[in-house]
């Protein structure tokens, strides 16, 4: 079964000796096309969707948005090597990695420059990006981004995740396909009520742990990100580097990315501000859509009025 959020469409892309699966927020032109960049788009610039980590894909993270910011501009979400529908390419790594791959996604579809939303492990994709290839980075909506803390919680905890992480496949995929077998109780705990999440982001988060070898991608970021002092993808130091409009947009219960480091962020980054949303944890866009959708119409907005 494919789940398709509304409004979009699907097709395949040839890259990197793989197929890559690219939601569109129009209809591919003909069978097997990619979308293109230029035709039938809103009011707007490209709008690039990187997904997170962990069991997601472009589905689940962008549900609501093919529909929410519908004529905003082009939306193209990229499902990730080893995530969602994206098929025969390796795991790549860390987001430093991850943005390059991006980058040649975008080429592929024709993007040369674009506003870059990404979710969690998509944040740290999506800010890695505009620091590697600022040509092709207009603006930034970031939520719950990944890479902007020092340190996992604590040190002991930054230890003890650094040694799981380094597990080899052998032993890593049993753990987790045993963590997915729970998927719904970990999704419960990610979020600060259950109950504002779609029934049908539930079900395909499930199926997505369901698929083969699902989670490796994540851990093998998790292995370049991680390391037993410190974590090695802080952008904090280069933060200011980032001088494109930004949003960050961030949970203020979040359990799993410390809003701390957000808020050093948009102090840090010279055109960068800081909604943090009482009552929501790690997915906050989709705990409130509507708070996440108003934003995010004025933040584009106001992009364009400057640009």
């Amino acid at each position: 079964m494919t789940f398709l959020p509304r409004g979009s469409s699907e097709t395949f892309i040839d890259l990197d000796g793989g197929r890559v699966r690219v939601l569109g927020s129009i209809p591919p032109q003909s069978a097997g096309a990619a979308p293109s960049a230029g035709a039938g788009q809103g009011a707007g610039p490209p709008i690039l969707l990187i997904h997170g980590g962990g069991m997601d894909n472009s589905a689940i993270s962008w549900f609501n948005v093919f529909t929410d910011l519908a004529g905003e501009g082009r939306l193209l979400a990229v499902d990730l090597p080893g995530f969602g529908r994206t098929s025969g390419i390796e795991p790549v790594g860390g987001a430093d990695a991850l943005a390059d791959f991006v980058a040649r996604a975008a080429q592929a579809l024709g993007v040369t420059r674009a506003v870059v939303m990404g979710v969690s492990m998509g944040g740290d994709v999506a800010l890695n990006l505009a620091l590697r290839r600022p040509d092709l980075v207009g603006a930034l909506v970031l939520i719950a981004p990944g890479g902007l803390v020092p340190v996992f919680r604590n040190r002991p905890a930054q230890l003890a995740a650094w040694l799981m992480a380094q597990l080899p496949g052998a032993l890593l995929e049993p753990v987790i396909r045993r963590v997915s077998k729970h998927v719904e109780a970990a999704l419960a705990a990610m979020v600060k009520d259950p109950g504002t999440l779609p029934p049908e982001v539930v079900e395909e988060f499930v199926r997505e742990a369901q698929r083969p070898r699902a989670g490796m991608a994540y851990a093998r970021y998790n292995q370049a990100s991680l390391g037993p002092w410190g974590m090695r993808n802080n952008l904090l130091p280069q933060a200011a580097r980032i001088g494109v409009p930004a949003l960050l947009f961030h949970g203020q219960d979040d359990p799993l990315v410390d809003p701390a480091g957000s808020r050093r962020a948009s102090q840090l980054m010279p055109a960068a501000r800081l909604v943090l949303v009482p009552g929501c944890g790690h997915w906050a866009h989709l705990e409130a859509p509507g708070r996440f959708n108003r934003e995010v119409r004025a933040f584009l907005a106001a992009y364009r009025q400057a640009g």
